[in-house]
Parts: C-alpha cells; structure tokens; sequence
C-alpha cells in the first residue's frame, strides 16, 4: 500500500530506523517506563528492545495467548523478558494467558474504577 500511496503523494517517506530510533530515545530519556502488550509479535519485540535501551522497563504486563513451548516471541514469558534486560530485576511482571481483545478491558476497568466503598481521596 506504501507503493501506491507514494505514486499519489511523491514526497511521502516511511523512515523506519528514525521510527525506531524516536521510540528508543522517548524510553531512553523516561524517568520511569511500563509495559501494557496486548498480544505481540512486532509490536512486542521493539518495545521490550526499547527499553533494553535504558536496563528494562519498571513495570510490564504481557495479555496474549502465545505459549513458550512454540518458540514465538509472543509466547516469550516475562522472566525472558527480565534475564535480557528489557525488564528490571526489581519490577513484578504479569503475563496474562488470555485473549486480547477480552481480557484487556476487563483489565483496565477494574485497575482504573472507582471503587464504590471509597471514599474521595482516602487511601484504599
């Protein structure tokens, strides 16, 4: 699609290791970073590789379905992860065994709601 879209616009240029290079810089330069992968493969790989760039990232989260024993990058186990330096010694990773598309949501509406038996500004 990138070489029919360049015929309607010859200027347009797709700069892949500049891309690479923004993204690394970005968790280079970051006080703190943390993971949330939701499945894997590319996407995966060059953000754990983005934050072996700065001795792995604080906090990481990995929902898939991809197990180890297929030798992929998606079933890759965050203590992988850890032994590469992508993730810190010190972080506490989760890998998630389920669907993406299921499980993400369920994820985030339960770590981000307001809890009924809270109240505003008290600690949980």
């Amino acid at each position: 699609m990138i070489y029919f879209h360049s015929y309607k616009r010859p200027g347009f240029v797709v700069d892949i290791a500049r891309d690479i290079r923004n993204v690394n810089d970005e968790a280079v330069k970051a006080k703190a970073t943390g993971m949330i992968i939701c499945g894997g493969g590319l996407v995966k790989h060059h953000t754990c590789n983005a934050n072996l760039m700065r001795n792995g990232a604080n906090f990481a989260v990995f929902v898939n379905t991809g197990q180890e024993f297929d030798g992929s990058d998606s079933g890759a186990r965050p203590d992988e992860a850890v032994s590469w330096g992508k993730i810190r010694m010190d972080a506490k990773p989760v890998k998630v065994y389920a669907e993406a598309t299921i499980a993400f949501p369920l994820i985030v509406s339960q770590t981000f709601a307001k809890r009924p038996d809270a109240q505003a500004g008290a600690t949980p």
